[in-house]
Formats: structure tokens, sequence, C-alpha cells
């Protein structure tokens, strides 16, 4: 690095533009012939060597150059900004409805929306924010706001920390707030250091030259509104990760006892009771809504307990189920434990738990039946042995019965929803059996030469409860950044750095004076320092710089 010795005696970074002790323009950085000589100092970074002007000859510097642009960072940004706004257009995949038709993205969006849709799958959109490439943006901004930061920030503090208060005189006759006055005491000037002080200016003196600051910390403002948006960044990427956040939906039928996905087996939750109240239907507040769908739900609830596996972290033990909490979990009121939060987000009614099926002879449907049955939906027996020694075996079961494309039957979800059988049965003394398809609405002899006919005879329903299970380790994160964030706007936004200089000469003083904005208000000081002294106002030469 070439060192750059000014004539104060301070050895300046290559590439300085002010000296950072005395503020004399630096020869072969700064124009001073003709009309230059007579225009307002540029003090943006105080003139100071900033890395991405002044090396731009390996691949690091280039790096470092292209990411120290505010133009480069404001590109990112916008990015962002217009792929997070395409990610709004539909739904992302971990929002599609639990009781759509099919969950399948491929499906779903081409089903829902069109073409459109379909386009939006294939190009990724339904998964945006957890894409590589945005997230490779997201990184993108916070080293562009890093290097940015960086670049700035330290040759700025240097060059604040350094300042003196004897400042050359070309640096003061080139500021904005300026005037000479002759004939000024030293009683005057000590009268303007004690107004100013009451300004709250924090006076430095050198040898009779004089430096009265305040307000310094409000340059500060913008890197920590860096730091703010940094920490944002790394939470939003860090929402990725499933150990900073999860978001597992659930079903959990009344009575069942399940373990809770997302909690690495450690936890089960138990649904003792589901609760759905409806609105009156002559309520003329829900009248429209009720006409439209049937009936409108004022509340819905899972009476649940969840346990904890006492042998977890034992690896193939039974689970030992020990019970930490019992809650009434309802739409905005989350039962918590642990860290976790279970949600009340939907219900399903009328899903089947059991059917029961009777037996009869196929040209006497309305003759008392034979022998009858029971099959559990949830855990089907492979054969029925009944008291009059018919044996039914189960040959296929569709729980959520549909008809394929190619005309086969199939199943759409693992849930009883629609359940269809394949059935064999055997009469007594037979070793061939009858068969029969048998479903809601269906009841098909496959063969036409069957003697007895299975139909049915009862079943029983459930509610489904759908809870969601939530750990967002990152919120916290959020507002600390958003909180940071706020006190670099405010740091910024409502002080300033105002400085002046007080410059004696032989025949009197030199006044100048600098702030990064709020011209009025320095102004204002400025007139109250040196009200009933001989120092002049000082004149504002805006005008020099246009």
């Amino acid at each position: 690095m070439n060192k750059i010795k000014c004539e104060c005696g301070h050895i300046n970074p290559e590439g300085t533009v002010l000296c950072e002790a005395c503020g004399k323009p630096v020869e072969g950085n700064q124009h001073i012939d003709g009309n230059d000589q007579k225009k307002l100092l540029n003090m943006r970074y105080e003139g100071s060597a900033r890395r991405s002007q002044t090396y731009r000859k390996s691949m690091v510097d280039k790096v470092w150059g292209f990411f120290s642009s505010v133009k480069v960072g404001v590109w990112l940004i916008v990015l962002a900004l217009v792929a997070s706004m395409i990610g709004t257009i539909f739904p992302q995949e971990q929002f599609i409805p639990q009781n759509a038709v099919s969950r399948d993205p491929a499906i779903y969006y081409e089903d829902q929306f069109g073409l459109i849709g379909k386009i939006y799958y294939l190009l990724g959109f339904h998964e945006m924010y957890s894409a590589w490439w945005y997230l490779l943006l997201l990184g993108l901004i916070g080293v562009s706001l890093v290097i940015c930061s960086l670049d700035r920030f330290i040759p700025l503090y240097k060059a604040l920390k350094i300042q003196k208060p004897r400042r050359h005189e070309t640096f003061l006759n080139r500021q904005r707030f300026y005037s000479e006055s002759k004939e000024v005491s030293d009683a005057e000037i000590e009268q303007v250091k004690e107004k100013l002080k009451k300004q709250r200016y924090k006076i430095t003196e050198q040898n009779g030259h004089i430096l009265a600051e305040k307000g310094r910390f409000s340059r500060w403002g913008p890197y920590v509104n860096h730091i703010g948006l940094i920490i944002i960044l790394l939470a939003a990427i860090l929402r990725t990760t499933p150990i900073m956040f999860t978001d597992e939906y659930v079903w959990v039928r009344e009575g069942e006892t399940i373990v809770i996905p997302g909690t690495n087996g450690e936890y089960y939750i138990e649904n003792k009771k589901f609760h759905l109240d409806l609105h009156d239907p002559d309520d003329e507040r829900f009248k429209d809504a009720i006409e439209q769908t049937g009936a409108v739900a004022s509340n819905f609830q899972t009476d649940a307990v969840i346990y904890k596996d006492a042998n977890e972290d034992i690896p193939g033990a039974e689970p030992e189920l020990e019970p930490i909490l019992t809650e009434s979990i309802q739409m905005n009121k989350p039962a918590k434990f642990d860290g976790y939060t279970l949600y009340q987000q939907g219900y399903q009614e009328n899903e089947f738990s059991s059917m029961t099926f009777k037996i009869h002879e196929t040209d006497d449907e309305d003759a008392k039946a034979i022998d009858s049955f029971t099959i559990d939906l949830f855990n089907p027996e492979s054969e029925y042995i009944l008291d009059n020694d018919f044996r039914v075996v189960i040959d296929q079961y569709y729980p959520d019965y549909y008809l394929a494309d190619d005309g086969t039957p199939a199943s759409e979800t693992n849930y009883p929803r629609n359940p269809a059988f394949v059935l064999l049965v055997y009469p007594p003394d037979e070793t061939e059996p009858e068969i029969s398809f048998l479903g809601i609405g269906r009841n098909i002899d496959a063969t036409g030469e069957n003697e007895y006919k299975i139909a049915i005879q009862d079943f029983d329903t459930h509610y489904v409860s759908g809870l969601t299970l939530r750990v967002d380790h990152t919120l916290i994160f959020f507002g600390i950044g958003a909180a940071i964030f706020m006190i670099g706007v405010i740091q910024g936004m409502y002080w300033q750095h105002r400085r002046v200089w007080i410059h004696p000469k032989d025949d009197g003083v030199l006044l100048a004076a600098h702030t990064n904005k709020n011209w009025f208000g320095l102004s204002k000081d400025i007139e109250k320092a040196i009200e009933q002294t001989n120092i002049k106002m000082v004149e504002d030469r805006q005008e020099l710089d246009k």
C-alpha cells in the first residue's frame, strides 16, 4: 500500500481525498485548479480512502468492488422482492389445503389454477422460499451489506477519530457554511465556546483552534440498519432448517394416540374428544354463509392429552408414555409444551371408523340376516369366521376408493373416507368362495352366480381433528433484527452530526461548519452562539457546488 504524507505530517492511505488530520485536499486525488478550487469539498465519508475505489487489480479487489456498489445491493433487493411477490401468487406447497382432492403439487396446481398453475409448478415457484437460488439471493444480499458496510464504515471511523481541531484553511474556506471576521477578542471566543457547550457540543482545542462537535453517533445509523438487516436475513435462511423451524400437520382421530411428527418420536398426542358447535341457522349474521355452506362452526376444539416417552433415549424400547399436559385446543388457543405449540387448524366430519355387514340369500333381501360381522376400518382382520360357519376373507381393501384412469380400483389415501372391499365369502362346507365387491353405494356380484349377498347393515363414524405443530426459534432473531434496524433508523433520522471550526488568525477568526443534514438547525445553533459578538454569521454557499 502506497502512503501519502500531508504537509501537516499525517500519513494517509492511498486513495485519500482529504487529509484525515487537517482536511487539506490530497494532491493527485483532488482537482484544485481553475473553478474546482472554488467548489465546496465533497465531505462524503470525510474524503477517506475506500478500498473499493482504490484497489482494482486482483480478483478479490474486483469482487469487493462489485459487492460494495450500492446499485448492486439495490438490484439484489429488487430481485428478491420480485421473487417474493411471485411466491405469493399461488399458495406455497406447505399451504395446500389438507382436504384438497389431491395434495400432490404436480396435480394440485394444474387442477386448481389451470395452465398457469402447471407452469408455476414446473418453474419451482411452489417451494419458492426454500429454493436454493432464493436462499443464494438472500445470501448475496447479506454479502453485499457486509462489504458495503466495511468498505465505508472503517475508513469513516478512522477519519473521524483522527480529525484534529486545527484544520487547513483550504478545508475551512471550501465548506458550505463559512465566514471571516475581524477584531474578535479572546473573551468573545470564550463566550462562543460556552454557548456551544450549553447546546451540548463537545469542545476540543489545539493551540487556540477549536472544534465543536455533537451528534457524531448519528453517522453510524445506516450501519446499524445494515446489522439489523443482516440478522433478519440470517433468520430467514435459518428458518429453512428443521432445527430452527418446524411446521407439521397431523390428523388425530377421536380415541387415537399417535406420535407427534416433528418431535423425533419424543411426544405423543391422544384425542380424547372432539367438539363441534355450529352457529344458529336463524342468526342473521351468518345467514348468507350458512346458505352457501350448509353450516358455520362457532367453535371446534380437541380435548387432548400430550404424552412424553420416558424411554425415548433407549433404542428399540417400547414407549412408556407419561402425560405432561391436558388441554382443550381451540382456534387461537393453542397448547404449548416444552417449546412446541399445537394449533387447532381444521377437522373432518363423519370419517368411517367401522362397518357392520350382514349376509343373506340373494333372492330374499328382506329376510333376516343369516349372520353379520364388523370390520375395524383402521385395523381390519384378514379373515372373519362367523357363528354359522361362514368364513369371510378380505381380498382387497381400498380405504379411499376411486377408479383410476386405466379402469382399475385404487385408494387415494390411507384414510377410510370412501371404503370399498373385495370380499371372498366361503359358505359352510364350501371350498370355493363367492366373490363380492362392496362399497358405499356399490354391491357387485363379481361372477353373477352368488347364492349369498353381503350388504352394509350399520356403520360408525368419528371426527378427525387437524392440528399443526409449529416450532419457530427464528422469531427472536427477527425481533432483534427489526429492533436494531429501527434503532438505526431513529439514530440517523432524528440526530445530525454537526461540527463548527473556529480558526484564529492574526487579524481575526475563520468560522466554518458542516453537518450531514438539517443545515437550518446548524445555522440556528451558530446564530445563538455568536450573538452579541463581532463574529460574522456564516454564509450559506451552496450555489458554489452547482
